[in-house]
């Protein structure tokens, strides 16, 4: 397992990229990925649960996950796609729903993208995950909310999953 966080280079853009490969085929990683029941079972740092509300995995169709924390507290993320090239990349908006702000009492970070990059690497894959700010001052905020560590975390679970599928 490989983790890379490239936002310290990346602190004169508006992105943060984070790197991870992992020990499966690119089309189990993509079908994780994308496959409702997949998701429910890994998305989200250790300990959360997800319940996937809604995946129209097609440009324009729209996803909304909640991802519910180890006491309870829902955190409702929503999105569309802009982009699906099957098993090599997704990209989305990625949007805090409605009532997310009542739980985290920040100025959240609007008008984030993020691009997901799935590279064939030796029968495993390495995924790149690109998450574009609209401003730097988005990207300081969305970096206090504890994104990097979050994805990192949901990684974790990802190389869980993929284990055992």
């Amino acid at each position: 397992m490989s983790n890379k966080n490239d936002s310290t280079d990346a602190q004169s853009r508006h992105d943060i990229i984070i790197t991870r490969i992992l020990k499966a085929p690119r089309s189990l990683v993509f079908k994780a990925w994308t496959d409702p029941k997949h998701i429910a079972q890994w998305w989200g740092p250790k300990g959360f649960t997800t319940q996937v509300r809604e995946m129209d995995l097609r440009p324009g169709g729209k996803w909304r996950y909640v991802m519910i924390g180890p006491d309870g507290t829902q955190y409702p993320v929503k999105g569309v796609f802009r982009e699906i090239i099957p098993f090599e990349k997704i990209v989305t908006s990625d949007e805090f729903d409605q009532g997310f702000e009542k739980v985290v009492n920040v100025d959240l970070p609007k008008g984030i993208v993020v691009t997901a990059v799935f590279e064939d690497l030796d029968g495993n894959t390495k995924l790149t995950l690109q998450i574009m700010h609209e401003s730097i001052e988005d990207r300081r905020r969305h970096e206090q909310m504890g994104v990097i560590e979050g994805w990192n975390s949901t990684f974790d679970c990802l190389d869980e999953f993929l284990a055992k599928a």
